[in-house]
């Protein structure tokens, strides 16, 4: 997995849930982030890959767009999450991408497809973010 750390603004995921996941973040921008999740040890107990992690890699890369967008000394919390699971995906590694729909002043609304690496959709996401001060 990649650190983050080398990119300004972004946290760690050592001892996160991100790690446990396997989430690899490969971009990220307060526009655009991208990021792989392998199906192997994310499935439901019929070996599917389970749509709480579907909905756990759309959270991730909108949330960490929108920490970039809301810029230093200032943080963003998600408020919504709803995600439409259209097919699922029993092996390889899904890519997610975040793109933005909204960047305000304090809210930031992204759209996160999750695709297999056919490119078939497997879930569409909604997030939006509340763009606060970091205390």
């Amino acid at each position: 997995m990649s650190d983050t750390t080398s990119q300004p603004g972004l946290p760690p995921v050592a001892g996160t849930l991100l790690e446990r996941m396997g989430i690899e973040i490969l971009e990220c921008s307060p526009q655009r982030a991208v990021a792989t999740m392998p199906v192997a040890g994310n499935t439901q107990p019929f070996g599917l890959l389970h749509g709480g992690a579907s909905a756990v890699l759309a959270e991730t890369l909108g949330s960490y767009a929108a920490v970039m967008h809301a810029g230093p000394g200032r943080m963003a919390v998600g408020i919504e999450l709803n995600a439409t699971h259209h097919r699922s995906a029993r092996e390889g590694v899904v890519t997610g991408t975040a793109s933005a729909v909204h960047l305000g002043r304090s809210l930031a609304t992204y759209q996160v497809v999750v695709e297999d690496a056919d490119g078939r959709r497997i879930c569409t996401a909604r997030l939006t973010c509340m763009v606060i001060d970091a205390t």
